[in-house]
C-alpha cells in the first residue's frame, strides 16, 4: 500500500482548496438557475461530489479522497457556509474512500470514479434525511436524488476522469506520480 508523502498531502489539500473556491462559484450558479430550472438544477449537483474523486484520480493513494473533501469543505465552512458543510465533506469523502478501498485502490476507470461519486451522493442523501432536507414525498425524493445520482456519475465518472487524462497527456502529473505508457490503460478498466 502506498503511503502519502508530504508532497502528496500538500497537493491533496491544494486540490481541496481549489475545489472549495470552485464550490463558492458553483453555489452562486446553482442559486441563479434555481428559479429557471427548479428540478433540472439537480443535474448540476454532481460538482459537489467531484472534489475527493478528482484528488484520488490525480494522486491515487489511500486517504486522498477523504482529505481533499475535508479541505474543500473546510474552506467552504470558513467562507460562511457553516460547520455543517464539514460534516458533509467528511461523509462524502469517506463514502468515496470506501468505494476506492473496496477495489483496493487499484481501479481508476470512469465506472469506478462514477460509482465513488454515487457513493458520495448516497452519503449526502443520508445527511439530508438526518437534517430534514429530504422531507419530501416519495416521488419527489426519487426525482430529486435520481437526478443527483446521474449528475454525480457525470461529474465524478466522466468529467473528473477526462480532466485527469488531459493533465496526464500534458505530462504535468509526472511530477506528482510518474506515469508510464501502460498506466494510461488503467483508466480504461
Amino acid at each position: 500500500m502506498k503511503k502519502l508523502k508530504f508532497t502528496d498531502l500538500l497537493i491533496t489539500v491544494m486540490v481541496g482548496i481549489v475545489f472549495g473556491i470552485l464550490m463558492k462559484f458553483w453555489d452562486d450558479l446553482y442559486t441563479v438557475v434555481k428559479p429557471m430550472m427548479p428540478v433540472a438544477r439537480q443535474l448540476l449537483y454532481g460538482m459537489w461530489f467531484m472534489n475527493g474523486v478528482f484528488a484520488f484520480l490525480l494522486i491515487r493513494k489511500p486517504g486522498v479522497a477523504l482529505i481533499a473533501s475535508i479541505a474543500g469543505a473546510g474552506l467552504s465552512a470558513f467562507i460562511g457556509h457553516g460547520l455543517e458543510v464539514l460534516i458533509y465533506g467528511f461523509a462524502q469523502g469517506l463514502a468515496a474512500e470506501l468505494l476506492f478501498a473496496a477495489f483496493r485502490y487499484r481501479k481508476f476507470s470512469m465506472i469506478i470514479a462514477g460509482l465513488a461519486g454515487i457513493m458520495s451522493c448516497i452519503a449526502s442523501f443520508g445527511l439530508d434525511m438526518f437534517y430534514g432536507y429530504a422531507d419530501l414525498e416519495s416521488w419527489a425524493l426519487v426525482v430529486k436524488y435520481g437526478l443527483r445520482v446521474v449528475s454525480a456519475f457525470i461529474f465524478t465518472g466522466v468529467f473528473a476522469v477526462l480532466i485527469v487524462r488531459a493533465l496526464e497527456a500534458t505530462g504535468i502529473t509526472h511530477s506528482i506520480r510518474p506515469v508510464a505508457k501502460e498506466e494510461y490503460s488503467l483508466l480504461d478498466r
